[in-house]
């Protein structure tokens, strides 16, 4: 018997086909009457969309997230939050989205309704995340996690086929790696399983068709459980790998967890068996981190951290950031060791422990 401690975090999920259409009743419940809508720019016809829609409910549009929520534009977006008398946002879109949202919320305590459109699995979590110097800081706080969460399907049909196998890859690492967090628990281990299972079988149908409406469904349950997971418990070595290398060489996050994942639980196997034993069976395959990697290069997804924009003279700096601060992990965090790992994850070698 393994002792255990499981808090369910209070976020309200509205899942389905359609559901878009529930944001003006939900924006309602959550009393606010000025909602704050946020995009990233390529985004932004999507956030006016939603702006109509609430109508005099609408604070505004505040279309400038991006990746890794950089310290200037998280102020920006506070100002102009207050300016408007914003007593709510709404984030449309993916992590950097929603990412510019907990930032908002962090220091103001606005509530936030999250209407995800890809996998990235943050709107299920209260970790926030910013950029300032070239490095990034990230934590917890109960006041950012979304109070609701709408996922409808039918807003990632237009998601392009890339980043719809990176941002599905981003998902699976969250589930992964909490089926060895320290404060793991056995609800979190079957959401992940599931998580991982569900994510990786919506993949081939997406290949074939990428506005299977049923494959999408299937590919953003796979992200909400997998976000959950995420949400429940500590981070470890992949996630701490994930967030150097994109906080401090701008590498886009998707991408950088798809590529770095097969090598930290290649990293980390022999210290948690019973974990990779669980990735290995929801993947269908013997082994967790090859077949981690082989369901990336299947569907053509990045396997280098070269092709992604990662300097060659910065592996140094990485490995040596990495092991500033180490997030709880089943190995412990040795600097060569993970020297070693970063170069292999650079050549788009196969990943070994």
């Amino acid at each position: 018997m393994t002792p255990f401690v499981y808090v369910a975090h209070p976020t309200r999920v509205i899942f389905g086909a359609g559901t878009l259409a529930q944001l003006g009743p939900e924006i309602e419940r959550l009393g606010a009457t000025r909602a704050l809508v946020l995009s990233t720019p390529e985004q932004a016809d999507s956030a006016r969309r939603v702006a109509e829609m609430l109508g005099p409910r609408s604070a505004g549009v505040f279309a400038k997230a991006v990746m890794h929520v950089p310290i200037e534009t998280a102020r920006e977006a506070r100002g102009v939050a207050q300016q408007l008398g914003a007593d709510c946002a709404v984030a449309i879109g993916g992590g950097s989205t929603t990412g510019l949202g907990k930032a908002i919320a962090l220091e103001s305590g606005l509530p936030i309704l999250a209407i995800p459109t890809t996998y990235a699995g943050s709107e299920m979590t209260s970790i926030w995340g910013m950029t300032e110097g070239g490095v990034k800081k990230t934590g917890r706080d109960a006041r950012v996690l979304p109070r609701t969460v709408i996922y409808d399907p039918e807003l990632t049909l237009g998601l392009p086929l890339a980043m719809t196998v990176t941002s599905a890859m981003n998902a699976i690492a969250h589930a992964a790696e909490g089926l060895y967090a320290h404060d793991g628990n056995p609800i979190v281990a079957l959401m992940a399983e599931e998580g991982i299972r569900a994510s990786a079988a919506a993949l081939p149908r997406l290949m074939r068709d990428p506005r299977d409406l049923d494959a999408r469904g299937d590919a953003l349950y796979g992200a909400w459980l997998c976000g959950t997971v995420l949400g429940a418990v500590a981070m470890g070595l992949h996630h701490k790998l994930c967030h150097t290398l994109g906080g401090s060489f701008n590498l886009p996050h998707a991408d950088v967890h798809t590529v770095i994942l097969p090598h930290a639980l290649a990293y980390n196997a022999a210290q948690a068996p019973e974990a990779m034993a669980r990735i290995a069976r929801a993947l269908g395959r013997d082994d967790a981190a090859r077949g981690v990697f082989e369901l990336a290069a299947r569907h053509g997804a990045p396997t280098s951290l070269k092709a992604i924009g990662m300097p060659a003279e910065g592996l140094d700096r990485a490995a040596d950031l990495a092991v500033t601060t180490p997030y709880p992990n089943p190995r412990p965090l040795e600097r060569a060791a993970l020297r070693a790992l970063l170069q292999r994850a650079f050549d788009g070698a196969a990943p070994q422990g």
